[in-house]
């Protein structure tokens, strides 16, 4: 199976889709315990949610798990939550700090499944970035993702339902983050934080260097928010969803208008 799998659009934006992916090869699957097989740190769904939003959007979709490499992670291994309970580039345990492998991957292995997953997701995106900003002369990032709103191991409480990250605004221009903050807040539905738990994987990192005109924000929903309960068999509600895409699809426009109408060149 092909690692990513990319449709491309005019628009300025480019959706990432990093974990929605839950393609594990057999040989990998043989190596995992009964609850690795049960993929339940998948963001369920996020690309049904996402569809059709936004007319033109590029999408970038990792076809693969996240328990077979992290594509959201530094390929350096080095945690993006140091002295935080986190994940790594493949992932010895799932969000609630459970093994998730009978036979855990050595370092070569995960070499090897870097190159072979990480790696080929990541010339992809790239490629779709420089594509864009060569359209518009501006690219604009919006990484998608997805949580249970509960997880005792990772954080205190519950989740607020919209998680903006923007590396404590260093991946992208204030008015890109003020659109973003502004609009979910405006949304009387839901609550939001912006640079909260989360504030952006290495993929929003990596990539938001506003100075060479290439933006990045991370939208981590509260699963909640879409599914009919965070367990599963992750059952995507319909109705929920139709709600939630409403302010998900006046976000996307906005950050097209914003780089359309020449706001960030």
């Amino acid at each position: 199976m092909n690692p990513v799998e990319v449709k491309r659009g005019d628009s300025p934006v480019v959706l990432g889709l990093p974990h929605t992916g839950t393609y594990v090869p057999d040989d990998i699957r043989a190596q995992l315990n009964e609850r690795g097989r049960g993929l339940a740190d998948t963001d369920w769904h996020i690309d049904t949610l996402y569809d059709g939003l936004l007319d033109g959007a590029t999408t970038v979709r990792a076809t693969f798990h996240r328990y077979v490499v992290d594509a959201n992670r530094d390929p350096s291994g080095e945690s993006l939550y140091p002295g935080q309970n986190t994940t790594g580039l493949v992932p010895l345990t799932d969000f609630d700090g459970n093994d998730i492998w009978d036979e855990p991957p050595d370092a070569e292995t995960i070499v090897q499944r870097r190159n072979t997953y990480h790696a080929p997701y990541h010339v992809a995106l790239k490629a779709e970035l420089d594509r864009v900003r060569k359209l518009h002369g501006v690219a604009i990032l919006y990484d998608c993702h997805s949580i249970r709103s509960q997880i005792p191991f990772l954080f205190d409480g519950t989740l607020p339902d919209f998680n903006i990250g923007t590396n404590d605004s260093a991946t992208c221009a204030p008015i890109v983050e003020m659109a973003a903050h502004g609009l979910c807040r405006a949304s009387d539905r839901y609550s939001c934080v912006l640079n909260g738990r989360f504030k952006g994987g290495w993929t929003t990192r990596h990539y938001g260097q506003p100075h060479k005109s290439v933006h990045a924000i991370q939208m981590e929903l509260a699963q909640s928010t879409y599914l009919s309960a965070e367990a599963p068999p992750w059952t995507y509600d319909h109705a929920r969803a139709m709600q939630i895409r409403q302010p998900l699809s006046r976000l996307l426009g906005k950050l097209a208008h914003i780089a359309l109408n020449g706001d960030l060149t």
